[in-house]
């Protein structure tokens, strides 16, 4: 089982006691702004999420992790690798994401985690391009995304939401060269 490690977090599989606080994260609407068409999400939903990313794990060889505080053992929200289907433009494809819950903005948490994720999928997983998507309008999200060393690459309408996105790229070439 695949566990990652940074100095403030461990990427980890899930558990059936972080439905609960995901549920928590995922039933903030400020949380659930950027996602699709903003709508809050409740445990049942959020369960069935963690088994759909459960799955992916044994279907592709990665998915997204469960962010874990190393400090406190909290719960702080996903990152990782999944298959962008909602968005069949750029497929095939891998994207990094990440939600945190309000309390873990602003420390710099979803660059960290990303940044591990992205390493897992270049290095680990043997990806050619990993991309992000956000909502046009999602300024936080897309400075991590230039952190990471990716740029825009296109702007559409997501099917899932229809709302306007960015995608954004990053080659296993580029990894290399800009990797610290």
């Amino acid at each position: 089982m695949v566990t990652l490690e940074t100095p403030r977090l461990v990427l980890r599989r899930w558990r059936e006691e972080d439905v609960a606080p995901m549920a928590a994260i995922h039933a903030d609407p400020e949380v659930m702004r950027w996602i699709r068409d903003g709508s809050v999400r409740d445990e049942q939903q959020t369960r069935r999420g963690i088994e759909a990313w459960e799955s992916e794990w044994e279907s592709q060889g990665f998915g997204l992790f469960a962010l874990e505080l190393r400090s406190t053992g909290e719960l702080a929200g996903f990152t990782g690798l999944s298959v962008p289907h909602f968005l069949p433009e750029v497929m095939p494809a891998v994207e990094v994401g990440w939600r945190l819950g309000r309390s873990h903005w602003g420390q710099g948490l979803a660059t960290e985690a990303a940044a591990a994720a992205v390493r897992f999928g270049f290095e680990e997983r043997g990806l050619e391009r990993i991309v992000s998507i956000a909502q046009v309008g999602n300024d936080a999200s897309e400075r991590i995304m230039t952190k990471l060393g990716m740029r825009p690459v296109r702007e559409t309408v997501s099917p899932a939401g229809g709302r306007r996105v960015r995608v954004f790229e990053l080659s296993s070439d580029r990894y290399v060269t800009t990797k610290r």
